[in-house]
């Protein structure tokens, strides 16, 4: 277990400790309300001896816990650990199942293996998030590595993607797209190029380090549109949430949308 995963375990352990505080149960009462036979898999969360897994979380989210105490908060350490009861202002949230209920989520890179389960019919996802806004035929999730999209998009998030098929010099400038090239696959946001049939990738970090490219259009192969679940703004074309939910399969929770 690397540096990273065992900072968000601890983070996450110290959030169910909270929750016990609030509560006032006890590791027990708490796996038992959680549907657990056994109270070892609690202990081993707490203690952070295991990482919590997709079946915790979707227990926590089913149980009487749910109703009172936010799960994006648990999963993420962002906004109030209790609900808030203001419907007029809350937007759905996220959720994960292994029910066919929403988008695929593959636990992949798309810097990394993305293209290959995309072109695999036969391979299946780990799991299928569910988003309302998102849940649209050819809509699927994958893992994202790398700074150069920060803040706005985050090393280790999730997001949303959806292969469009108009040239890229058609679809809408100044958007967050993947784009793949016989030598590479990036996320950058995308504008007309300074030179005619090229476009300009545009990262969001302004360190020194991630500098803009201009590269002629025959060059991409294939053109997704992106989205990240940070930030849930009905304005906002980009509904990101930020580490909202997060591969399960790998399970050092830490989720994100498109």
């Amino acid at each position: 277990m690397n540096k990273e995963k065992e900072n968000k375990n601890a983070e996450i352990s110290a959030r169910i400790t909270e929750v016990l505080q609030y509560t006032g149960d006890t590791r027990n009462g708490f796996a038992v309300k959680l549907g657990y036979e056994r109270a070892q898999t609690v202990y081993d969360v707490i203690n952070m001896k295991s990482a919590p897994s997709y079946d915790f979380f979707r227990r926590f989210s089913i149980s009487e816990y749910s109703d009172i105490i936010d799960l994006k908060w648990l999963l993420t350490g962002e906004g109030a650990m209790l609900r808030t009861n203001d419907v007029s202002t809350s937007e759905p949230l996220p959720s994960i199942n292994q029910e066919y209920k929403g988008a695929p989520y593959y636990n992949v890179d798309f810097i990394g293996g993305f293209e290959f389960v995309s072109n695999d019919q036969t391979q299946l996802p780990d799991y299928y998030i569910n988003y309302p806004p998102y849940n649209k035929p050819g809509v699927m999730w994958c893992n994202l590595t790398g700074h150069s999209m920060e803040p706005e998009i985050s090393n280790g998030d999730v997001i949303a993607l959806k292969e469009v098929r108009s040239p890229i010099e058609y679809l809408p400038a100044g958007e967050i797209y993947g784009i793949i090239t016989d030598d590479y696959r990036t996320v950058k946001r995308i504008r007309p190029g300074v030179q005619k049939g090229f476009v300009r990738l545009i990262p969001a970090n302004k360190s020194p380090e991630f500098c803009e490219q201009e590269i002629p259009v025959e060059m991409i192969r294939r053109v997704f549109a992106v989205s990240d679940l940070h930030q849930c703004s009905c304005n906002n074309p980009y509904h990101i949430i930020k580490k909202s939910i997060s591969p399960i399969s790998n399970p050092d929770f830490s989720i994100f949308l498109f």
